[in-house]
């Protein structure tokens, strides 16, 4: 099991940057799959994007994010980044990390150890 957290939220002005990044205790991090997640205020958790157990592997990415957003792993480090690019007001949300083992998964109900969250803010 491994546990998980965020960093890098905060307030940005649209059409900014920023990066997320989370960071795993544990010493099996290289075999879990990662996904970032975000809830807005009154909304229900949506997915944002994922990447598979392998340094380099396979991404997944939400069609309100693609182009945007870009997730990747540094398994020596232990951390999973997002980074955010050309936010919008929309994008304002809590943003969580996700990990399950192995197999990569859009679905927020397949991972079973979460982050505590990180908030991020864009102002329009």
């Amino acid at each position: 099991q491994v546990q998980l957290v965020e960093s890098g939220g905060g307030l940005v002005q649209a059409g900014g940057s920023l990066r997320l990044s989370c960071t795993a205790s544990g010493r099996t991090f290289s075999s879990y799959a990662m996904g970032w997640f975000r809830q807005a205020p009154g909304k229900e958790r949506d997915f944002v994007a994922a990447i598979s157990w392998t340094d380099g592997g396979s991404t997944y990415y939400a069609d309100s994010v693609k182009g945007r957003f870009t997730i990747s792993r540094d398994n020596a480090k232990n951390t999973v980044y997002l980074q955010m690019s050309s936010l919008k007001p929309e994008d304002t949300a809590v943003y969580y990390c996700a990990a399950r083992r192995v197999v990569v998964s859009v679905r927020g109900n397949d991972y079973d150890t979460w982050g505590q969250g990180t908030q991020v803010t864009v102002s329009s």
